[in-house]
């Protein structure tokens, strides 16, 4: 049996870390004090405990743990495991239950409603996004988060002492067991595994295991990265968020991550090119130029290069002044479009270049150029100046900035600011 399986806590006060969803106090707790468990949705990203969570409430509860393959379990399967649970108390455990059809889940809610028997389903995806309004609403969803470097120690410390037990001999540095618990990415059962990959082969001999050993474990693990499921799109959200926050290293680390992650650069180059708009904008126009470029240039590099390509984008959105009136003004303006009726074309604005366009009023319009400001005063909206742009320059070296002070000079009016807040 492998080590993951063989330390599955035999209790919830067993398991290590997610405190949240099994400590004293917990609904997770109280409803299996009362002996109520009934419909219980764990998720969260593999190898942090949902299994094991499951065998141990089953275990605290006093019921038959039965697993069910949702890829697999037929209606047939699940409608036996109804009349067994009349028989004696059942827990029906599924993982991955996102696979389940319409008609699997149809009968499953049926034996959970009936209080025939208690239900916990597993999976890595958003419950809200993954499985059916009907099961999500009958459920409690209880959301596991990645063990921290401090508990996925205590994963590894418990592995060693397992096996010591068992006669293997192992030996490890506290730096060599936070190494193993910072690689593994919050994952328990990858550790573990890493463990007894590291201790097999050697029998009942002591042996140390060495910096060399570590690397060829990892060599070729797989990057704990799912490009489809919330942690992708969390990791994202952090990306952009700190470009926005114009957090430097925090912009670096959430980006190597996703390049560590073997993540598309295209897909993180057009992330940047939205943010260079909608973030920094008017403020620095060369930002979304960088983007661009960064984009053309992935495109014909690739990995390991384009990570700097990226860096260097990603940097100069983080870097530069902020201002969001791009984004908010055609927002706005898409606004007003969508709630109100069409506005006429002013009669001097409209196309004039065909013979009888004067005779229909299309008259009025005057050249800008001809101006020595460069500027006439003429309606061009029946909205009031400022309605849907509004500056957001926040100091004089930014173009939006300098861009205000050139029309005060040339109209004599200020423009119409967004006010903080």
């Amino acid at each position: 049996m492998p080590l993951a399986a063989l330390l599955r806590p035999a209790s919830l006060d067993d398991v290590i870390g997610q405190g949240h969803v099994v400590g004293e106090g917990s609904i997770l707790r109280r409803r299996v004090k009362a002996g109520a468990l009934g419909s219980v949705i764990l998720y969260g990203p593999p190898g942090i405990g949902k299994t094991s969570i499951a065998r141990a409430v089953g275990a605290m509860l006093g019921k038959t743990f039965r697993p069910l393959n949702a890829a697999r379990a037929g209606v047939a399967e699940i409608r036996k495991l109804a009349d067994e649970a009349r028989v004696h108390p059942l827990l029906i455990f599924v993982d991955e239950v996102q696979r389940f059809t319409a008609t699997q889940t149809d009968d499953l809610l049926a034996i959970c409603e009936d209080g025939v028997a208690d239900f916990i389903g597993a999976t890595t995806g958003n419950p809200y996004h993954v499985l059916t309004p009907a099961l999500v609403s009958r459920s409690t969803i209880l959301k596991l988060e990645p063990l921290s470097i401090e508990d996925m120690e205590k994963v590894v410390r418990r592995g060693i002492g397992h096996l010591h037990a068992e006669g293997a001999a192992i030996a490890m540095t506290p730096e060599q067991v936070r190494m193993v618990a910072g690689r593994s990415g919050g994952d328990a059962r990858r550790a573990l595994t890493t463990l007894e990959s590291l201790a097999l082969g050697h029998g009942d001999a002591a042996f140390e295991v060495t910096d060399a050993m570590l690397e060829e474990a990892y060599a070729a693990a797989p990057v704990n990265h799912d490009r489809s499921g919330d942690a992708h799109y969390d990791v994202v959200s952090a990306f952009v968020k700190s470009m926005r926050g114009s957090d430097a290293d925090a912009t670096l680390y959430w980006l190597a991550r996703l390049v560590h992650g073997g993540e598309d650069p295209r897909y993180i180059a057009r992330r940047i090119m939205i943010h260079a708009s909608e973030d920094v904008g008017l403020a620095d126009n060369t930002a979304l130029q960088t983007a661009v470029a960064a984009l053309h240039a992935v495109e014909k590099i690739g990995y390991p290069e384009a990570q700097i390509v990226l860096a260097h984008a990603a940097l100069h959105v983080a870097r530069a002044p902020k201002s969001a009136s791009a984004s908010r003004g055609i927002s706005a303006a898409l606004q007003f479009v969508a709630e109100m009726p069409p506005a006429q074309v002013p009669l001097h604005l409209r196309d004039a270049h065909y013979k009888g366009a004067s005779q229909l009023g299309h008259v009025g319009y005057i050249w800008p150029h001809d101006d020595p400001r460069g500027w006439v005063d003429q309606v061009y909206s029946p909205m009031p100046r400022g309605s849907l742009y509004r500056s957001e320059a926040r100091e004089s070296g930014t173009f939006e900035r300098r861009a205000d002070e050139h029309w005060r000079r040339v109209t004599g009016a200020e423009q119409p600011r967004r006010e903080p807040g």
